[in-house]
């Protein structure tokens, strides 16, 4: 896929998620969606009987304003969090079911139409009694190419066609726009990813038991296939993919976006990183063979490269053979038998992170559906469930946010006139994108057989690539989007200077268009700001206002953001998730800043929109405490143990009492509005509260 740095408010899909119905506390893990907890209050916005009012809000705001509801939930069996993400994510998910079943009403035996192909994709992923009975039959092409490896020209071969298939290829080739040049689009190589979540899970001694749990799943995918030697082989794949973890960069390391623009041509990758036949791969994946040695790439992390092509090439064919052949049934499993789905589910979620229950076929076939072809979705799905008013509401509410970003700029305290100047020139160019895109996806040429959900599946990566391999050569397309509408979420571009909120994240308690307007702010206002504030955060703010990767501060003003930044990285390295388990504070960094920088222009917004007026009380609450209050409420999640390890290593959101706490006592406005005192655990003195933006 292309893969542009952007910067994402959360990390949850709308239509990804899994498993969303929910009950009172010790309820059984059953029910249909009209069960489901809500998030929000309908009456005004912010749910008051989701409060814990013993706490005192010095000492743990998050509990005092989502305790009670967390303790009356459980997480669903089939998920491994729960929170108003995810309960958004039911009702998209559920729109979607919605939109898949109408399509199918009427099956076609060749499907032409974009509604025929969306029905018979949906109904090939349910129809489990043909995947029981094909068993790893559909596999079997595949694997004969896996086992015709001998040669470093083959294995090349391999990694360059795995980009439109199921096969693997351990590395990462994207096409996405030139950080040097925004204007262009260029090919894109990385360290890619190995079947753990993090380096971090084979080289520290407090994953050992994961570690080992994947050596069992490893050997038992390979037993399901039949391949010789399973356990024996399981090991030597783990001791390969340790070696690998080794000389890759860690999540924080990635962040660089100095140190990860590293262009150079493919015959200059081939000296740097012998090993791998980089032209035969990257031709086999589709770019163009003229010249290949010539042609311009932009390598993100060199000396991990260069590691992992000297590893590979060191590596026996035998072990390399397996190694394909598990990570080609990993790929492929949720589109087998059930052996296949199981082996997948017992490691990958459940394992990794504690989840209880493989999720319903209906819903992974929701989530199989909006993978293979999520724009047609959202074509129809924005028609149904985003008005145009709602559109117009969002656009205003971004406008406002914009606006009192502009006035929190020109009253920085620590920004130079020069840089100040430049800051306000990067905010003006700002594009807003809400809703949908304007353009959507043309799926004409993609082919989808009742039936046939292996080979569906399979096709709809080749379509995806190709699709991306069309960039190549061409201008940056502004109207391209990298979210489908129906995903619960919203981000940032760097490159294209832009903000972009999908129509799902757009509804309560994000946004209420008949809610109080304060817990408006706090809720869908925060998210603008949020990401906004990333265009300044430690990482965006290295992109100038055209989006070209370019140092546009002063040396001066660099320094004095690295100390607050710094400063503040300290209180998320200092924050516990579980007992002995920290955040890290420099690979969050980029995300905490913008939850600082957006709460506080959320409620700088809302002070504006009063022009003037004392703000009204409203269930006996200042107009700031609901502000507060409603950034608080879209936090109330409940993660799973497991979840949380896995999380802490790998995802650069803090957790969630994290995005509530941290940025609350750093906020002036916090302490008047709740009388937090000298005393109270979260209270800083005025000296140690960091303010950036």
């Amino acid at each position: 896929m292309m893969q542009r740095k952007r910067f994402g408010f959360h990390v949850l899909s709308a239509v990804s998620a899994l498993a969303l119905t929910t009950m009172s506390q010790g309820a059984q893990a059953q029910g249909s969606a009209s069960e489901t907890v809500k998030p929000y209050d309908p009456k005004w916005g912010f749910d008051t009987s989701g409060m814990d009012k013993k706490i005192n809000p010095g000492n743990d705001f998050f509990d005092y304003a989502n305790g009670t509801y967390l303790q009356h939930i459980v997480i669903p069996p089939d998920r491994s969090s729960f929170g108003p993400f995810v309960i958004l994510a039911d009702t998209a998910r559920e729109r979607v079911q919605g939109i898949l079943r109408d399509a199918g009403k009427n099956p076609a035996a060749d499907p032409k139409t974009t509604e025929e192909k969306l029905g018979a994709y949906y109904a090939s992923f349910l129809d489990e009694a043909t995947a029981e009975k094909l068993g790893a039959t559909p596999l079997q092409p595949d694997l004969d190419a896996v086992k015709k490896i001998n040669d470093v020209q083959a294995l090349a071969t391999l990694f360059g066609k795995a980009q439109g298939s199921f096969q693997f290829i351990p590395f990462g080739i994207s096409i996405d726009a030139d950080a040097n040049d925004p204007t262009q689009y260029a090919l894109m190589i990385d360290q890619g990813s190995l079947g753990l979540p993090d380096r971090d899970y084979y080289l520290k001694p407090e994953f050992a038991a994961k570690k080992a749990a994947y050596q069992a799943y490893i050997a038992k995918a390979l037993g399901l296939i039949g391949w010789q030697d399973a356990t024996s082989v399981a090991g030597k794949i783990v001791a390969l993919e340790t070696n690998l973890a080794k000389v890759q960069w860690s999540k924080t390391e990635q962040r660089d976006p100095v140190k990860t623009y590293n262009p150079m041509t493919v015959g200059e990758l081939a000296k740097r990183a012998p090993g791998i036949d980089w032209s035969v791969l990257l031709t086999n994946a589709g770019v163009p063979a003229d010249h290949i040695e010539n042609y311009r790439v932009v390598v993100n992390e060199p000396s991990a490269l260069t590691g992992m092509a000297k590893i590979i090439a060191g590596t026996d064919f035998t072990t390399l053979r397996a190694w394909l052949a598990y990570h080609l049934v990993d790929n492929a499993a949720s589109n087998l038998s059930k052996n296949f789905v199981q082996a997948s589910f017992d490691f990958n979620q459940h394992t990794l992170e504690g989840q209880p229950q493989l999720a319903e076929r209906w819903k992974r076939g929701v989530a199989a559906t909006s993978s293979g072809m999520g724009w047609a979705i959202g074509k129809i799905y924005v028609a149904k469930y985003f008005p145009p008013a709602a559109k117009e509401r969002i656009t205003s509410l971004t406008h406002e946010v914009k606006a009192a970003f502009a006035v929190r700029l020109q009253h920085n305290a620590w920004m130079s006139p020069q840089t100040r100047a430049a800051a306000l020139q990067k905010l003006g160019n700002f594009e807003i994108q809400v809703g949908y895109p304007n353009k959507w996806r043309d799926y004409s040429s993609l082919v989808v057989k009742p039936g046939d959900i292996y080979g569906n599946a399979q096709r709809a990566i080749a379509f995806k690539w190709h699709y991306d391999l069309s960039h190549l050569g061409q201008k940056v397309d502004r109207n391209e989007w990298f979210m489908t509408p129906q995903t619960v979420n919203a981000y940032n571009d760097p490159t294209q200077v832009e903000v972009v909120f999908p129509a799902a994240i757009l509804q309560p308690p994000f946004f209420d268009p008949t809610g109080d307007t304060a817990v408006n702010y706090g809720g869908i206002g925060g998210v603008i700001g949020h990401e906004m504030t990333h265009s300044f955060d430690d990482q965006g703010r290295q992109f100038d206002e055209h989006g070209r990767l370019h140092q546009w501060w002063t040396p001066e003003d660099v320094k004095r953001f690295q100390a607050l930044a710094d400063k503040f990285g300290k209180q998320y390295d200092a924050f516990e998730v579980l007992p002995g388990v920290h955040l890290n504070g420099k690979m969050t960094m980029g995300e905490n800043i913008a939850d600082l920088g957006g709460l506080t222009l959320a409620l700088d917004a809302y002070h504006a929109s009063l022009h003037g007026k004392p703000a009204p009380v409203v269930h006996g609450l200042t107009g700031d405490q609901r502000v507060f209050l409603g950034w608080a409420q879209v936090w109330r999640q409940k993660l799973r143990e497991d979840t949380i390890r896995n999380r802490a290593v790998t995802d650069p959101h803090s957790a969630p009492e994290a995005r509530v706490n941290l940025p609350m006592h750093n906020i002036d406005a916090w302490y008047a509005a709740f009388g937090v005192k000298p005393g109270d655990k979260l209270y800083l003195s005025p000296e140690e509260r960091v303010k950036i933006w």
